[in-house]
């Protein structure tokens, strides 16, 4: 059994965005760093900080919320990098609802992918005169555009850049117009900020963390590599990712990646201000004790770290923007924050 061995925990089942893992492992950059990786898929995405906290997993993929809930709750685990920055989360419905807004939720079917988001539903409640009684919470796991294409729940939390997608490709192959898939963002609904909540991170266990800082070290560097290349040749990259997984080589999953590609930290550093409002948000749910310090590192990061953002709402806009551009002309383009 090679002594460089690392077990890594995707956060649910494979995905384009997990394309940067997949590929420093078939194209020889974990190799290149002496480490040899076994990617594992969870059968329940609500298990991998448990995995990992127990030392039964070395290393993961989380949301940020997760991460920092998974402390709290006695699991040592550590952030030591970011692949998704900020993907646009909420509570996704067909138009043909009659959703609105948050109020007229009130007497649907809500789904939910772990207990977080049951959490930050009824949290929810208390700001717009509503109680958890108000609607019904099924729990549907990463499955939540199936789930409303079924008419098993009337809406359901998701991301922009997968979920909505589901729907809007779903309405498409309806003959339907595709601006009929609607998202009620979460961090308007409770005015937080940003999006940083479900910012996609790669964590540790911390026993792990504390015996093999260079192992950690160069796992980050490898996929710092991949996630290089996918940034730089996203369509060669894509190629070369379906071919260590063929189920990935569909029109669904092309434009998925595509909606993702924007999201992409190209640092992979944990943005502090990021933590700072997470953390609070944390409080706020009561998932979080008030003496609770964010677990996170970038100390396993061998590049220069770049320059915060100095207008994030202005930055979340403009995503906005350009996301809805991807959306009616899909292309792989960067979002440009200069000035910012």
């Amino acid at each position: 059994m090679s002594t460089n061995k690392i077990t890594f925990c995707l956060n649910w089942q494979a995905a384009p965005y997990h394309a940067p893992i997949y590929l420093a492992q078939k194209l020889g950059y974990f190799k290149d760093e002496g480490l040899d990786i076994a990617i594992l898929e969870p059968g329940n995405p609500s298990d991998v900080t448990e995995l990992i906290g127990s030392g039964k997993v070395d290393m993961g993929l989380k949301a940020m919320i997760h991460t920092l809930a998974a402390k709290a709750r006695g699991f040592p685990v550590t952030s030591v990098g970011s692949l998704l920055d900020e993907p646009f989360t909420g509570i996704l419905y067909l138009e043909s609802s009659g959703i609105t807004d948050f109020q007229s939720l009130k007497g649907k079917r809500i789904g939910y992918v772990g207990e977080f988001g049951k959490i930050q539903l009824d949290e929810l409640t208390k700001h717009y005169g509503m109680t958890p009684d108000d609607y019904t919470a099924i729990r549907s796991g990463m499955n939540v555009a199936r789930e409303i294409i079924n008419g098993n729940i009337d809406a359901g939390i998701g991301i922009e850049c997968v979920q909505q997608v589901e729907l809007e490709e779903y309405l498409r192959s309806q003959g339907k117009d595709v601006d009929g898939a609607k998202m009620l963002r979460i961090d308007r609904l409770a005015e937080l900020g940003c999006c940083c909540f479900c910012t996609v991170l790669y964590i540790v266990n911390d026993k792990f963390l504390a015996a093999n800082p260079d192992k950690v070290r160069k796992f980050m560097s490898a996929v710092k590599r991949a996630t290089d290349y996918v940034i730089q040749k996203p369509a060669e990259a894509y190629a070369d990712f379906i071919e260590i997984k063929p189920l990935m080589g569909t029109p669904l999953n092309y434009k998925i990646f595509q909606r993702s590609y924007a999201y992409f930290s190209d640092s992979l550093y944990n943005v502090h201000r990021d933590w700072n409002k997470v953390n609070a948000y944390g409080k706020r749910l009561m998932v979080l004790p008030e003496d609770f310090k964010a677990n996170y590192t970038n100390e396993y990061l061998s590049w220069p770290e770049p320059k915060e953002v100095s207008d994030p709402l202005e930055a979340q806009r403009r995503m906005n923007i350009h996301q809805e551009q991807c959306k009616c002309n899909p292309s792989f383009k960067r979002l440009a924050l200069t000035g910012l």
